[in-house]
């Protein structure tokens, strides 16, 4: 109990809870540990209760778990617990009492990480007509039939240019492998980083997550056309796997390891998108629960462009 309330005091350091936003203020940080067997039990269990006409949504089981342990890096044992307790008789505010408010902190520092990874989509059969589904709608970064391998390797120390932490997941892969845009939105960034090389910027509908896809393929990094402003789906084709960056000079291969630098920022104000205190979060888990969700594509040879083979659409 003293390490749970430890961790707790710890966090409540570094975050603004929920009451203070209605101030003007907003989470500052956010430390996202929450395992892939936790997300895809919790997703798991709502699917289950949605199929008893019993509603819980898999983002407030993993933030209740947390609430209960007093971090994310809680046992798959406990989102069936807080389950359980979310599809009870009272409410979170009567059974929580004093700890509601951490709650309502894991709802929205969890909600900005995970809300577009699960909902309501379509995918067009053969014979032209829509079958529309509910679950994981976003995809692996890495395209179906595509090798890739990869560690956690978020905050391992990088010195190019300055001494600084590593903020993303690197998937190494084959050179030219297709890159599918995680979640659907539109190209805030592209173009050559002296760091990233080629690179891709994507920023969510809701605009509260911005996608990182960097290192990509030299002379031919992105999916044709691709353009700032357009709007992506997910699992759309936006660029292709390389090794270009560490240099201020363009399309350089500097890189000594073909692979995606894969990374996601989370912006609740947008005095956060470009500053020294961004939040960068942890996506080893998220890039192992999408593993199963990749996006099936191929080159038309007709039209000589990459296209997705089963047509999408995300639903909300």
């Amino acid at each position: 109990m003293k390490r749970k309330a430890f961790c707790l005091l710890l966090i409540l350091s570094f975050l603004i809870l929920p009451e203070a936003a209605a101030d003007g203020d907003y989470i500052k940080w956010v430390d996202f540990d929450v395992s892939c067997n936790a997300m895809e039990r919790a997703l798991l269990l709502e699917q289950q209760y949605r199929e008893q006409d019993r509603v819980v949504n898999w983002i407030d089981i993993l933030a209740l778990a947390a609430t209960r342990y007093g971090s994310g890096k809680f046992p798959v044992s406990q989102v069936d617990k807080a389950a359980k307790e979310l599809t009870g008789d009272r409410s979170p505010q009567e059974f929580l009492g004093n700890q509601y408010k951490y709650y309502q902190y894991y709802q929205e520092a969890y909600g900005a990480v995970l809300r577009g990874l699960v909902g309501t989509y379509a995918i067009q059969k053969q014979d032209g007509t829509w079958e529309t589904y509910y679950g994981v709608k976003a995809f692996s970064p890495i395209a179906a039939g595509y090798w890739y391998s990869h560690y956690d390797d978020f905050g391992v120390s990088r010195s190019y240019g300055f001494q600084r932490r590593h903020l993303g997941n690197d998937l190494m892969g084959s050179l030219g492998t297709p890159i599918v845009a995680v979640e659907g939105g539109t190209v805030e960034a592209l173009g050559w980083n002296q760091y990233g090389g080629w690179r891709v910027g994507i920023r969510s509908f809701d605009n509260q997550r911005y996608y990182y896809y960097a290192h990509l393929r030299k002379d031919t990094p992105y999916a044709p056309g691709l353009e700032v402003g357009d709007t992506v789906q997910a699992g759309d084709v936006i660029g292709f796997m390389g090794r270009t960056g560490y240099s201020t000079k363009e399309n350089v291969n500097n890189i000594e390891v073909v692979h995606l630098h894969f990374g996601l920022q989370l912006i609740f104000d947008e005095s956060q998108k470009e500053c020294n205190s961004e939040i960068w979060v942890d996506v080893y888990d998220i890039v192992n629960f999408l593993e199963q969700h990749r996006s099936s594509v191929r080159f038309n040879e007709e039209t000589k462009v990459w296209e997705r083979i089963y047509p999408y659409r995300d639903l909300g």
